[in-house]
């Protein structure tokens, strides 16, 4: 009974119901177990799984780093063992294999021949919740990845930097990316559908605040600038020191940063 529950994560009795059902029968015992899953899986398909985890791994070499989000009905599921070891070894697989999308990732061996996505049946039998998975993302670079993790990982980010550089500066500018949620590394890398609707929002405005003409791409132009100080990324007042930019902080290290990808939970 411990080797069926080892296997399967299922509770005694439940192991204990199959084996009787199965007349001792191992393998047809794990099968009786994974369709009882399959009937929770089905049974709960509706259901909205909005809490979760969000988690990351990056190579040894720091050049490949995944995140994903893995998702669950309750915060309690969230914070047990087995759904932790279970998010873990999803952003493992993904980091193994980095498959192009949520079906790649799906098509994937988990374990002992069963795929990723029988894994979510099986979890959601072993757990008795919809366990599904949300999004992920592979960051691929010739510097390096580095990961933060906010307390609770219900919030996550990687960042892509040179690969000269103190590691503190890095982590800080990834903390920096969870704690303000920028919408850009740069102010060129801001989709232009945006920075046009800004720039109408601010001209508008000023029109109808009765600006002379002549002043008011002007006045919209500096507030866009504001805008692009508030949310993009190098722009940004550093949180450990307002008075200097990010851009300031990381260039006085000596770092680059080219990219950064952020999750937080049900986004």
């Amino acid at each position: 009974m411990k080797r069926l529950r080892d296997m399967t994560g299922v509770g005694m009795m439940d192991c204990k119901k199959a084996l009787t059902e199965a007349n001792g029968d191992f393998d047809k015992a794990v099968e009786l177990l994974r369709k009882t899953g399959q009937k929770v899986a089905a049974n709960r398909a509706d259901r909205e799984a909005n809490e979760g985890l969000i988690v990351t791994a990056i190579a040894d070499d720091s050049k490949t780093a995944a995140i994903v989000e893995v998702n669950c009905e309750t915060d309690f599921v969230a914070r047990n063992d087995d759904f932790q070891t279970y998010a873990n070894d999803i952003v493992q697989i993904i980091l193994a294999n980095r498959p192009a999308d949520l079906d790649a990732l799906l098509a994937l061996e988990y374990q002992d021949g069963r795929s990723v996505a029988d894994s979510l049946i099986d979890q959601t039998g072993k757990i008795g919740e919809k366990i599904d998975i949300r999004r992920f993302e592979v960051v691929e670079t010739d510097g390096r990845v580095v990961s933060y993790i906010h307390p609770g990982s219900r919030l996550g980010v990687l960042v892509d930097v040179s690969a000269d550089g103190p590691e503190e500066a890095a982590v800080d500018v990834a903390m920096q990316a969870a704690a303000l949620n920028p919408i850009a590394t740069k102010r060129e890398d801001v989709p232009e559908e945006i920075t046009t609707k800004e720039f109408d929002i601010a001209r508008e405005t000023a029109v109808n605040e009765g600006k002379p003409e002549n002043i008011v791409d002007r006045i919209a132009q500096g507030k866009l600038d504001r805008y692009f100080k508030d949310n993009v990324l190098l722009e940004q007042p550093f949180v450990k020191d307002s008075s200097v930019t990010v851009g300031e902080m990381v260039k006085k290290a000596g770092i680059e940063v080219r990219n950064f990808v952020r999750f937080s939970l049900g986004d």
